[in-house]
């Protein structure tokens, strides 16, 4: 874990130090990359790593965003679920960020989720704070709530989340 927080640590002082500060971090015209910490269960674009009596469950996944006016942006996401137990699952997010006075996001996105020829869908909702430790970095913990479109294949969720944000 030590490790982890060094690497984490090392990679927000070098987008720190290699951006230019000539525009605005939320600014039409910009863009955001996002890593999140959360769940694997709910089909999303997180980084997660679970173990239960011998059971490893991971997850990998990154967003971006391109701010199309000030404070929204729409963004994508991708990622990838696995387990000793299930087989890999592909997860995708397509939504939008609003930041409300350039410092509470709240996002609305579609999530899909497929499993081995079955597919999950979820509506998801969610609200934080960016805390912004430089000006084209910030950190934004998270509440999420999943809602799933279909209950024979998926359950709703709620999640909280610590983001990571590079502004570019």
């Amino acid at each position: 874990m030590k490790k982890l927080l060094l690497i984490a640590a090392i990679a927000v002082f070098g987008f720190t130090n290699a951006q230019d500060d000539s525009s605005t971090a939320l600014s039409q015209g910009s863009w955001v990359i996002e890593a999140n910490t959360g769940s694997w269960a709910t089909g999303n674009t997180s980084f997660s790593l679970t173990s239960i009596d011998g059971n490893t469950l991971y997850s990998l996944g990154a967003e971006a965003g391109y701010f199309v006016k000030e404070n929204l942006a729409i963004k994508v996401g991708l990622g990838y679920a696995d387990a000793d137990s299930i087989d890999g699952t592909f997860t995708y997010k397509v939504g939008a960020k609003y930041y409300i006075g350039g410092e509470f996001p709240v996002g609305l996105d579609f999530t899909g989720a497929s499993v081995g020829g079955e597919n999950a869908n979820w509506v998801g909702l969610q609200g934080g704070y960016a805390w912004f430790v430089a000006p084209n970095v910030s950190i934004e913990p998270t509440v999420r709530y999943n809602v799933t479109l279909d209950d024979m294949k998926a359950e709703s969720a709620f999640q909280g989340l610590i983001g990571f944000a590079f502004h570019f």
